[in-house]
């Protein structure tokens, strides 16, 4: 039998052929051009990360599997980060974007928080990035909150304790009486660290009310990181924008979490019921720091003034994947199911469980 990852590298070949996109992806930042050299598009409405055999990273996330102390997680209630608790609810048709997936409910990467205890521990979710190598740039996900009360959904990128950025949305917080639902943008830094990890206190702390409900459909949510400086989007608004030496500096995992420990200060819950956030895609357009990439791309990049070279990122299109068009995606890793037309051109995949991360994961305030 022929494997499904040799089926899947042929249209990769093939389209290298009067390619597209040879030296990257563009978008405008503080209306300054910003081009970046890789991508990761994972269309959760499609693409199954719990097929049998290729669930350990090799579609680009790893879903996480752990268990966190109540004393870890600074919270009355310890957490058990579950397989079973990451769920794909696919359309068949790869044609549809939108609707209800074969598990009923809204399609795409369902992070599911359990509304019972087991031995004293919440349930919980959380899926990551295969390899830490995204640097600077824009980073996209498109969620729907759960609107059940006592859990905090995060999609955030990650090094280390004192670089880490986050879009954290606390269930709890929502007000429907007053339509309050804010968001919380945070720079995890040396400042927070030193206060016990609790980011409120700085200037890298802000808490956004967003200009709609986002537990009744699906918004993308934004952070472009550049040198010295993050900025946050909603739906394509800017929300807010940090700088300074809490910027991180370096590569790291891209993150999608959904918890809870019952902390009244952060997660409050746990919940009652079960709970479930879902995640339409997740678009990123980056620098990495992996050497066989960058070398990949000083060698395919050789005009980027040429016609096609560079291709500017669209705002807020769930349907459009630059690795779904013809030859637009030269030289990537595009993540897709065997059943899809899907190529792997470049880099092995590598699985990677992130312990260090289970301490962090949303900030315990």
């Amino acid at each position: 039998m022929v494997s499904p990852w040799v089926l899947a590298l042929l249209p990769a070949i093939i389209g290298t052929a009067n390619a597209k996109c040879e030296c990257g992806y563009s978008v405008g930042i503080d209306s300054k051009p910003h081009t970046f050299s890789d991508m990761l598009e994972s269309d959760f409405v499609h693409l199954n990360l719990k097929q049998e055999g290729l669930e350990y990273g090799q579609l680009g996330w790893a879903p996480q599997q752990f268990n966190k102390s109540k004393s870890a997680g600074r919270g009355p209630h310890g957490e058990i980060y579950s397989l079973d608790n990451v769920q794909s609810n696919t359309i068949a048709d790869k044609s549809v974007f939108t609707g209800d997936g074969k598990n009923g409910g809204a399609a795409g990467l369902q992070l599911l928080v359990g509304g019972r205890l087991v031995n004293d521990m919440v349930t919980v979710s959380e899926v990551a990035t295969a390899k830490p190598h995204h640097t600077f740039g824009t980073y996209r996900a498109s969620i729907k909150v759960t609107d059940v009360p006592g859990t905090c959904t995060a999609f955030f990128w990650y090094f280390n304790d004192t670089q880490e950025i986050d879009v954290e949305f606390l269930s709890y917080d929502f007000n429907r009486d007053n339509n309050s639902f804010p968001v919380n943008l945070v720079l995890q830094s040396m400042q927070s660290a030193q206060a016990g990890h609790d980011a409120s206190g700085t200037k890298d702390f802000k808490k956004v009310s967003l200009p709609f409900d986002p537990t009744t459909g699906f918004h993308e949510y934004r952070f472009d990181y550049v040198p010295g400086k993050v900025k946050f989007f909603a739906d394509g608004k800017e929300l807010a924008e940090m700088t300074g030496d809490s910027v991180p500096t370096t590569s790291g995992h891209l993150l999608l979490s959904h918890w809870s420990n019952g902390n009244p200060r952060w997660s409050h819950g746990p919940p009652t019921r079960d709970a479930t956030s879902t995640v339409n895609y997740v678009k990123a357009y980056f620098n990495s720091s992996d050497t066989e990439r960058r070398s990949a791309y000083a060698s395919r990049c050789k005009d980027p003034a040429a016609a096609d070279a560079v291709c500017a990122i669209p705002d807020n299109d769930a349907s459009f994947f630059f690795g779904q068009q013809d030859n637009m995606a030269p030289g990537q890793t595009v993540h897709s199911t065997p059943s899809m037309a899907a190529s792997l051109a470049l880099g092995a995949w590598q699985w990677s469980f992130i312990p260090a991360i289970a301490l962090l994961v949303c900030s315990s305030l």
